[in-house]
């Protein structure tokens, strides 16, 4: 039984070329520290990453290359005020964190690791999906756009550096 939940654990979700898109094991933690430790500015204690696999595995995905973790997103499922309707309040995705290791950008994995967020967030039946993104990350920006990702503010100052960032959102129902 516990062999047979590591192995569904361990199937691909989606495949980009060679690598395998699949939902993050505890095992594979380590890695996606270690990766948003080089590939990003914001870093999270080792407990946040734990609590944030815990509570919604179905929408922390990772991307693998030949048995090495390359790219990751995790996602947090929150309620508040739709970032869509005037006076809603409504169950919604919040894309935590997104990284993929520089020498493997351009190849696609950030898109895939975003619709499979997408997919995971849906799966626990959320209206909406937002995320907030540097106002220089143009890459990333273009994107989240191409998803239908729409910029509905600016947050100034948001970051520790004091860049600000877009507050970008989907409408999932």
């Amino acid at each position: 039984m516990f062999l047979f939940l590591v192995v569904a654990l361990q199937t691909a979700l989606r495949k980009v070329g060679d690598c395998v898109i699949r939902r993050c094991d505890e095992s594979d933690l380590a890695a996606v520290i270690d990766i948003n430790m080089v590939a990003l500015p914001e870093h999270y204690s080792d407990y946040f990453f734990e609590s944030i696999h815990r509570e919604l595995p179905e929408a922390f995905i990772v991307a693998e290359l030949d048995g090495k973790v390359v790219g990751y997103i995790m996602c947090k499922i929150e309620f508040g005020f739709s970032n869509f309707r005037k006076l809603g309040f409504v169950k919604k995705g919040h894309v935590v964190s997104v990284a993929v290791l520089e020498e493997h950008r351009g190849k696609g994995l950030g898109k895939a690791l975003m619709l499979e967020g997408i997919n995971g967030v849906m799966h626990k039946k959320s209206d909406e999906i937002y995320l907030e993104v540097r106002v220089s990350n143009t890459g990333a920006i273009k994107m989240y756009e191409r998803l239908a990702f729409e910029i509905k503010s600016r947050l100034r100052s948001y970051y520790r550096d004091g860049e600000d960032a877009y507050l970008m959102a989907l409408e999932l129902s």
